[in-house]
C-alpha cells in the first residue's frame, strides 16, 4: 500500500470530503493521515502514535466519514475521547466535514447537556457517535443508544484514558459492540497499558508511528526562563504584556492554581479566564468559546482540561509549572504551533527541576534556548509604545475631540494647574494598576550566585550539592524571642525531608527569607518548624492550607510561641534531624 500521498484525492476519498478539504483550505495530507488514511479506509484496525497536533483527528474523521453508508439507519461509527471539550471538538469537526454529506447524522455525548436533547438525537439512529465513556456507559446501561451494528470504533487520546483510569469503561464498552469490527486506537505515547488493550482487542492492527523529532518543534519556537530575580506570577504578568501573541494559555499543575493565576491577573488587567475539571459545564463551554471568537485571550488550564483544545488563535503556550515528563510538555506546547501554524512556548524552570528540562531537550532533540524575564527598562519602554499607540489612534479616528476640548476649562483644581501637569495626571489615571514608573529589579550577579542563593530565599551560606540536593547550612542559635511554633503533619514515615519542608516554604510564601526560619525537626508522623513571628499575621497559615509536600497535605497549624528548645518536642529520641539557618 502506497505510503505517499501529495493530496488528499490520492488517498481515496470521495468527492463530498475532497470538496470540503478544498474550502476550508487543506491542501496537503500531513504523514498520519498520509499512513492512516488507506488502511482505515481499507477496513484495517490501526494504531496510531504521533504527537499531539500532528493531525490525528483528521487521519480517523475522514475515513470514517468516507466509510459511513447514509442509507443505513444506525450508530456505524463511534469516537470515544477523555474529556468533554475533546468530544465536543471533534463532533464541530465531523460536523465541518459534512458539509456536503446532508444526509448523514452526527451526535455528541458528554456530561453536562441535557439527557433530553442526547435522548431526542439518539432516537434519530444517528451513523456516528462521539462520547466521553462516562456519559455513553450511562446510555448504554439505559438502552438508550444501540451499538449492536457498529462498524468502527475509535479510541481517541488512549495514553490519557488509561491515565484516567477509563480502560476499566473502554472494556466495558467494547464488549456492547459486535465481535467483527475495526477498531482505531490513537495516542501520544504508547504505554504498555494501550499495548495489551492492542493485544487483546484489535486485529493484527497495522502500527503507524510519527516520530517526534526536531521536524516536530520547527514550528514552535521553544525557550525557558530560569526562576529568578522575580517572583512567578510577576515574570508572568511581565511576559505576557511584552510577547506579542493573540491568545496565549499559561498551563499550572494544579485546578486550585488555575483560580489563583486568573485572580491575579484579572486584579492587574489582564483579560484572562480558568478552566479546570471542577468547572461547571457550561462555563467551561462559555470560557472555550470566548477564546475562540476572540473576546478572551489568556487562558489558564490544567493539562487534562486543555487536553486535545484547538484553537487556531493561540499563538502562546507558557508553563508556568513545569510539566511531569516530557511527554507531558509536547502535549503542552502542542496547543500552538498545529498543523503547520507558527507559535512560541515558554517554560518557567526552577534550579531543581533542571533535570527534567534536560530530558525534555533530549526526547524532543532540541536545544531550548534560555531567555531573561524582562526588565523594568524593557516593561516601560512597551506600556510608553502601547500608549502612545492609543493615543495614536483616537487622533486618527475619533471626531468629537472638540467636545472633550471644550471641557478642559472646567477642570478647577484649588492649585494652578498646567497643560503639562493635566497631562502628566491624567497619564497616571489612564495606567492604573500598571504604573509607568517601577522601582528597579533585584540585581543577580550571575547564574553561579543564584544557584548558590537557590530560589532567591537562601541566603548566601547556604550552599547545593547537585547530586543530592541536600541543603548544607552554618549552624548558629536563634534567640525564641522572635519565634512562633508550627506543626505539619507529615514526618519521616511520610519520606519528608528537611529540604522539602524549606522547598515548600520556598515556593509558598514570596520573599520569605532564610533568617525567617528557625528550627526544623522531624519526626515520625509530624514535623516542627520555627518561623519569625508576625509572619502569621501575614495570612501564612491561609498560604498554607493547601500545600502539600511529597503529594500529603500538610495540616499547618499554629502551637504558639514557646521555644522549641523549652517545649516538650524537644525529645533527643523522637526527632530526627533539626537545622539553624542564619
Amino acid at each position: 500500500m502506497s505510503k505517499t500521498a501529495d493530496s488528499f484525492m490520492d488517498l481515496g476519498l470521495n468527492h463530498h470530503i475532497i470538496n470540503v478539504l478544498h474550502d476550508i483550505g487543506y491542501e496537503k495530507p500531513l504523514p498520519i493521515q498520509t499512513q492512516c488514511i488507506p488502511y482505515l479506509l481499507a477496513g484495517y484496525d490501526v494504531l496510531g502514535m504521533a504527537h499531539t497536533g500532528s493531525g490525528k483527528t483528521a487521519a480517523f474523521v475522514l475515513p470514517l466519514l468516507h466509510n459511513v453508508d447514509i442509507n443505513d439507519s444506525f450508530s456505524q461509527g463511534l469516537i470515544v475521547t477523555p474529556t468533554r471539550e475533546l468530544a465536543i471538538q471533534i463532533g464541530r469537526v465531523c460536523s465541518d466535514f459534512t458539509r456536503y454529506m446532508n444526509k448523514i447524522n452526527i451526535v455528541t455525548l458528554c456530561g453536562g447537556q441535557s439527557y433530553d436533547i442526547q435522548l431526542s438525537a439518539l432516537n434519530k439512529r444517528p451513523h456516528i457517535i462521539v462520547s466521553t465513556p462516562g456519559r455513553l456507559i450511562d446510555h448504554l446501561n439505559r438502552g438508550t443508544a444501540d451499538l449492536s451494528k457498529l462498524k468502527t470504533l475509535v479510541i481517541d487520546e488512549a495514553d490519557e484514558m488509561l491515565r484516567m483510569g477509563f480502560i476499566e469503561d473502554i472494556e466495558h464498552i467494547i464488549k456492547n459492540i459486535p465481535i467483527k469490527h475495526q477498531t482505531a486506537l490513537f495516542s501520544a505515547t504508547l504505554p504498555m497499558g494501550i499495548r495489551r488493550i492492542s493485544y487483546r482487542f484489535m486485529n493484527n492492527p497495522k502500527e503507524v508511528y510519527i516520530h517526534t523529532d526536531t521536524n516536530m518543534c520547527a514550528d514552535i519556537k521553544q525557550s525557558y526562563w530560569l526562576v529568578r530575580g522575580i517572583a512567578k506570577h510577576e515574570a508572568l504578568m511581565r511576559f505576557l504584556e511584552t510577547e506579542d501573541f493573540e491568545a496565549a494559555i499559561v498551563f499550572v499543575r494544579t485546578k486550585c492554581a488555575t483560580l489563583e493565576i486568573s485572580n491575579i491577573l484579572e486584579k492587574f488587567g489582564y483579560n484572562s479566564a480558568a478552566l479546570n475539571g471542577d468547572m461547571n459545564q457550561a462555563i467551561r463551554h462559555q470560557t472555550l468559546n470566548r477564546l475562540r471568537h476572540g473576546s478572551l485571550q489568556i487562558l489558564i488550564a490544567t493539562d487534562v482540561a486543555a487536553r486535545g483544545l484547538d484553537v487556531h488563535r493561540i499563538s502562546l503556550v507558557i508553563n508556568y509549572d513545569i510539566p511531569i515528563n516530557s511527554d507531558a510538555y509536547i502535549h503542552r506546547i502542542g496547543r500552538t504551533g498545529r498543523a503547520g501554524r507558527v507559535g512560541k512556548s515558554l517554560l518557567f524552570v526552577e534550579y531543581k527541576e533542571f533535570r527534567i528540562l534536560r530530558n525534555i531537550e533530549r526526547k524532543i532533540n532540541l536545544n531550548i534556548t534560555e531567555v531573561r524575564h524582562p526588565t523594568v527598562k524593557t516593561l516601560l519602554a512597551c506600556r510608553l509604545a502601547k500608549f502612545a499607540n492609543k493615543i495614536e489612534c483616537q487622533l486618527n479616528t475619533n471626531n468629537d475631540l472638540d467636545i472633550y476640548r471644550s471641557l478642559l476649562p472646567q477642570i478647577k483644581p484649588k492649585k494652578g494647574l498646567t497643560i503639562e501637569n493635566l497631562a502628566a495626571v491624567l497619564l497616571k489615571i489612564a495606567q492604573g494598576n500598571r504604573p509607568l514608573v517601577l522601582p528597579p529589579d533585584p540585581v543577580i550577579k550571575n547564574k553561579s550566585d543564584y544557584k548558590i542563593r537557590m530560589k532567591n530565599n537562601y541566603k548566601n551560606n547556604c550552599r547545593i550539592d547537585n547530586r543530592t540536593l541536600k541543603v548544607r547550612c552554618k549552624f548558629k542559635k536563634i534567640s525564641s524571642d522572635n519565634m512562633d511554633i508550627y506543626h505539619i503533619s507529615v514526618g519521616r514515615n511520610d519520606g519528608v525531608k528537611i529540604r522539602h519542608i524549606i522547598g515548600m516554604l520556598s515556593n509558598k510564601i514570596d520573599n520569605i527569607r532564610c533568617y525567617g526560619i528557625g528550627n526544623i525537626r522531624l519526626f515520625s508522623f509530624h514535623s516542627i518548624i520555627e518561623l519569625n513571628k508576625g509572619l502569621s499575621n501575614n495570612k501564612i497559615l491561609t498560604q498554607l492550607s493547601h500545600a502539600r509536600i511529597l503529594n500529603k497535605p500538610i495540616n499547618m497549624k499554629l502551637l504558639g510561641s514557646t521555644s522549641l528548645r523549652s517545649s516538650t518536642y524537644h525529645n533527643k529520641k523522637n526527632f530526627s534531624e533539626n537545622i539553624y539557618i542564619r
